[in-house]
């Protein structure tokens, strides 16, 4: 089976944000997060499919590397770039949109902005 020919499966581009990087990481996953905002969605897709499968836990560097696999063909003019510095900042959005998901995800304290 082919990427194409994955059920469910919708291309997207991922845009890099223009000029240079920003000042902080969380600056950074603001300008990421604005420019693609379908890797959210995504990750709630993927989080609510693996849920409703019965897992009671969920990795958030398991969800990055699905997408990664997903989306690393479909995407053109350049690498596929997923920064894992972005990982905790898209674990506290999944939280902070679906509550009921905290236990599922582990949490750790930020160690910079």
């Amino acid at each position: 089976m082919v990427q194409d020919e994955i059920p469910g499966l919708v291309i997207h581009t991922v845009r890099q944000p223009d000029g240079l990087p920003a000042a902080t990481i969380q600056a950074q996953f603001e300008a990421f997060h604005r420019l693609n905002p379908w890797v959210l969605t995504a990750l709630e897709r993927l989080t609510t499919d693996y849920l409703g499968r019965g897992a009671t836990r969920v990795g958030i560097g398991m969800l990055f590397e699905v997408l990664r696999w997903r989306y690393a063909r479909a995407t053109e003019g350049g690498e596929f770039r997923l920064n894992n510095n972005f990982r905790s900042r898209y674990v506290r959005l999944l939280i902070e949109r679906h509550p009921e998901w905290a236990p599922a995800f582990e949490v750790r304290a930020l160690r910079t902005d």
